[in-house]
């Protein structure tokens, strides 16, 4: 689940964020040692990153009949932060609607696969429209659907692929490819940044992401995912690699895109819920964009 950069680049780096390089004119030394001070709090970050993995394990794995549950709850949590993210551009999007989506999503999907999940996201942006407009009308209203709407689409719609992906056989390892590649993005593109970062990726987005701290989440996130493909689900490590890659560079891609939200919001992180980590959709956001290129990836690659 992914933490992302601040809104500005004196603010501190989140654990997924290499540390960009030090100008020429720094003495090397300062630079080290800028390098090694830098990050959140990471006895706190890693504290909460073994609880979350516990619970992910235990929810997947020993009890996977809590799954939708821990599902719901983390989706519900997430879609409160983005409200609240979003009103400081100035939308007004109204919670209960909304909440009532996520829960609706999950149990159709729970309940009627794909289909169901079609369906009840057409009926939350019916109830979202109806709600909104019953409030007052004129351009505001409009901006709020529309926020709304992106709203649905980014939490609920995508994190309940990783629903499809469990009902499939053997979902618990499929749910764990899909998670495992932004983790490894994540812990990989720290571990790199932090040791080797020197050239950044995207300076103007995310100050603190490198090209060094990439290729490390390359390397990790990519011996994850092919690991579980091997070990678990017995696909050839070519399938492996290519999911791994391809989970790799979306989660980037997810992690600079809310770099960029969160920036033209002036916010530092979607939430504080989770210390050392910021809030929930700060550490899923990778992987509501991981689930369904995964659930779309198997679908090419093993029909």
């Amino acid at each position: 689940m992914s933490t992302h950069s601040a809104s500005s680049s004196t603010a501190a780096p989140s654990p997924d964020e290499a540390v960009v390089a030090v100008p020429a004119e720094m003495p090397a030394e300062e630079g080290k040692a800028k390098r090694r001070g830098a990050g959140r709090n990471l006895p706190a970050a890693i504290a909460v990153g073994l609880a979350l993995v516990g619970v992910l394990v235990l929810a997947v794995l020993v009890v996977p009949q809590a799954f939708p549950v821990v599902a719901a709850i983390t989706m519900s949590l997430a879609m409160l932060e983005l409200v609240r993210a979003l009103s400081h551009a100035g939308l007004r999007l109204p919670a209960v609607p909304l909440l009532v989506g996520v829960v609706g999503m999950v149990v159709s999907t729970v309940v009627f696969g794909a289909e169901g999940l079609l369906i009840a996201t057409a009926a939350a942006v019916c109830v979202l429209i109806l709600w909104r407009v019953s409030e007052s009308m004129g351009l505001s209203a409009l901006r709020d659907v529309t926020g709304g709407v992106f709203a649905l689409a980014w939490v609920p719609f995508l994190g309940c692929f990783l629903l499809l992906l469990m009902q499939r056989d053997q979902g618990a390892a499929l749910v764990m490819l899909a998670v495992l590649g932004p983790v490894g993005n994540d812990i990989g593109g720290y571990i790199a940044g932090v040791l080797f970062g020197a050239h950044p990726m995207a300076p103007r987005i995310s100050p603190k992401k490198s090209w060094e701290g990439f290729a490390g989440s390359l390397l990790l996130g990519t011996a994850l995912v092919t690991a579980v493909s091997v070990l678990a689900l017995n696909l050839p490590w070519t399938v492996g690699v290519a999911i791994g890659a391809v989970l790799v560079i979306v989660s980037t891609g997810g992690d600079l895109s809310q770099s960029l939200l969160k920036r033209d919001l002036g916010i530092k992180d979607m939430g504080h819920l989770l210390p050392g980590h910021g809030g929930v959709l700060d550490r899923v956001d990778s992987i509501l964009l991981a689930a369904p290129t995964t659930y779309v990836m198997l679908e090419v690659l093993l029909s």
